[in-house]
């Protein structure tokens, strides 16, 4: 059994796929953008899976790649294709390659037309393969800059994609209409520049009358990739997180644990979201805690201080986990709940006000 996520980055509309062996809990990731790294760790760390090797199908014009960055966290390698002209990788892959990870592996199939490193994955089992920019679901990458050639492609899809089984699944590198995964046969039949009885010289004239515009973030995205996505100042990633020992979530809110507030609550503003009876019932709450209810943050969070640090507290994490993230959007850089809330802060009996028992 595989284990798989299929993540997506709305700004670039980027897939990025986490595939590990359950036995080994070893992985790889497919693609992963810069942004969203924060989130793959924490679904990594998660999962308790070991991030073994970063997979780039091709260098990205649309978005920059995070492989830099989890290396940099995580001791993960990068790999690249060899005709990819980036530097900086620890895996400069080929055609007919292997990347491992556990008991399982991923072929390297070379696709390109896109960009000239453009590569595809095939599982072992050729049950899934992972397109990149060659294929997308009824479509395919462009074609007019960086090394694009439609008879190239055409080549790439017919001979090697459309050459695996019709029920391999195929899952692109990108999609603008919600669609999540496709197949061989599908994209056999129904790709209206690809499949059916359409020949080269087709879809070199489908391509060649696109008149698309030009990538938006190309001049900065290509540069970065083809060095694996490394800052040109490698100072990590900016970040207003570094005031506490935090954990990014999946879910996608930053947390800290009840022993460091009760170090630190001088330091930071303490914001209980329950209800007034909750605040001053059984379990008490946390020294210095400011009540605001749930309902009433959105209203009174001018009242906060944008410049100091806010840790949002409940019962058991929730409602003060949804609280950190109406702050976040609200503006405030520095905010985290309190993992596991006031029943955490009391089985490690913390002190409280209130009534406590």
């Amino acid at each position: 059994m595989l284990i798989f996520r299929q993540l997506f980055d709305q700004q670039s509309s980027t897939y990025t796929y986490l595939l590990a062996d359950p036995a080994s809990r070893d992985a790889i990731l497919i693609d992963p953008v810069f942004e969203q790294v924060a989130r793959e760790v924490a679904l990594i760390e998660e999962l308790g899976l070991r991030l073994r090797c970063s997979l780039e199908t091709h260098v990205h014009a649309d978005h920059v790649t995070g492989a830099w960055l989890l290396r940099d966290r995580l001791g993960s390698k990068i790999a690249v294709s060899a005709q990819s002209g980036a530097q900086g990788a620890d895996i400069l892959f080929e055609g007919d390659d292997r990347i491992a990870f556990g008991d399982r592996y991923v072929r390297v199939v070379a696709t390109p037309g896109h960009t000239d490193g453009c590569s595809t994955f095939v599982l072992d089992d050729e049950s899934m393969a992972f397109t990149g920019d060659c294929l997308l679901i009824r479509g395919c990458g462009r074609t007019d800059f960086q090394q694009g050639d439609p008879a190239v492609m055409y080549r790439s899809v017919h001979g090697r994609i459309f050459s695996l089984p019709d029920e391999c699944l195929l899952y692109p590198g990108h999609d603008y209409q919600g669609s999540t995964v496709t197949s061989v046969g599908e994209e056999k039949l129904y790709n209206p520049r690809l499949g059916g009885d359409i020949g080269v010289d087709d879809f070199r004239g489908y391509m060649s009358n696109l008149g698309l515009a030009h990538p938006k973030q190309i001049d900065v995205a290509v540069p970065a990739n083809l060095r694996c996505g490394e800052p040109e100042k490698t100072d990590g990633e900016p970040t207003d997180h570094d005031w506490a020992p935090l954990t990014f979530t999946y879910a996608g809110f930053w947390e800290v644990q009840p022993a460091w507030l009760e170090e630190h609550r001088g330091d930071v503003q303490i914001v209980d979201v329950r209800e007034a009876d909750e605040f001053h019932g059984i379990l008490g709450h946390v020294e210095g805690a400011r009540l605001i209810p749930l309902g009433q943050l959105k209203d009174l969070a001018a009242s906060l201080d944008r410049d100091r640090p806010v840790v949002t507290v409940c019962r058991s994490g929730a409602r003060s986990a949804q609280a950190a993230v109406l702050l976040g959007k609200d503006g405030f850089a520095k905010v985290a709940n309190l993992a596991g809330g006031m029943l955490r802060w009391r089985s490690q009996r913390l002190p409280v006000e209130g009534l406590a028992d």
